[in-house]
């Protein structure tokens, strides 16, 4: 199965590059090509082996609830000629991401069970166990790491430092929690419980702004199977989850949590090949749609990354 790592393309008229976690970006004045690579990250550490079909399933879902929110809130997303390529518009990012929490799960978990009872400002209630449903879905920003790990933070804090304008933080707040609800929405429509998400928003040079890079994928959210909720609640057991959390929990059963002088374990085939059709499995469950591989649709091309090349020369 081919996997694309990374890329390393030059054109003409490029204005720039960046590469994330996961994202190699090209910068073309006004817009921008982002290429979804097939990299994985967990605790914000790239891990070394790419997983096939992982970019295109990212890509996809966010391209699927970007077309899905649209309504609600202005995004970036001009196209998707490619399953691992998106073409859009070019923002100046706002450095934090707002991370919506719906129940008690992950992170916002281990906070609480370690006796934290506020989490970036926001305080919880007592007697809540793993999974619950909080009395409302809340917001827990952090900031945005170009390196290491991101850090919670809290409005206050965000406002006061100046890191983002009071006005326009009240309407990221706003665009956050609408997107949440919609995201609940389309999730409950396919028997899912949307549980937590992040969201990023850049501003134009004309001051709007938009929603920016993924939406609702299994990289940024984590979701819960509806039917069976409520009785394994009661039974104090483990929820069915469809979300990257298997990634990390199998990172720390092997000791590994992105701490100072952890190794990450191997990554063997086997648990390679597990991971991608994990995320398979993912995409048309949160779609409801079949996925097609890009290698099904690129017959003719030398390769996935001659396939993403080409699309960015004939689309910018």
């Amino acid at each position: 199965m081919q996997a694309l790592k990374e890329t390393g393309f030059s054109f003409p008229g490029q204005t720039g590059f960046y590469r994330g976690k996961v994202r190699d970006v090209y910068f073309f004045n006004d817009l921008m090509a982002v290429v979804t690579t097939d990299r994985i990250s967990a605790f914000d550490v790239v891990l070394p082996r790419p997983i096939p079909h992982k970019g295109a399933v990212l890509n996809s879902i966010a391209a699927y609830f970007l077309r899905g929110t649209a309504d609600l809130v202005p995004n970036w997303l001009e196209s998707t000629p490619h399953p691992m390529l998106s073409i859009g518009r070019r923002c100046q990012a706002y450095p934090v991401e707002m991370v919506v929490r719906g129940y008690l799960s992950g992170h916002a978990w281990r906070q609480y069970r370690d006796g934290h009872r506020s989490l970036c400002g926001v305080a919880l209630p007592e007697g809540l166990q793993e999974s619950d449903k909080l009395p409302q879905p809340i917001i827990t920003p952090t900031t945005k790491a170009h390196e290491g790990h991101d850090e919670d933070i809290s409005r206050e804090e965000i406002i006061g430092r100046g890191l983002v304008p009071e006005a326009e933080y009240r309407q990221l707040e706003a665009y956050a929690l609408a997107l949440y609800a919609r995201g609940t929405e389309m999730a409950a429509e396919k028997g899912l419980i949307l549980v937590d998400t992040k969201y990023e928003f850049g501003r134009t040079e004309e001051g709007k702004i938009l929603l920016i890079d993924e939406v609702h994928t299994p990289d940024s959210s984590r979701y819960f199977y509806r039917d069976g909720y409520e009785e394994r609640q009661q039974k104090k057991e483990p929820q069915r989850q469809l979300s990257k959390e298997f990634v990390r929990q199998w990172l720390i059963t092997e000791g590994f949590q992105g701490k100072d002088g952890q190794q990450i374990p191997p990554m063997t085939d086997e648990i390679v090949q597990h991971i991608s059709a994990r995320y398979l499995e993912l995409y048309e469950k949160i779609t409801g749609l079949p996925f097609t591989k890009p290698t099904e649709t690129a017959s003719l091309e030398a390769s996935l990354e001659d396939a993403v090349r080409k699309n960015i020369i004939r689309h910018i």
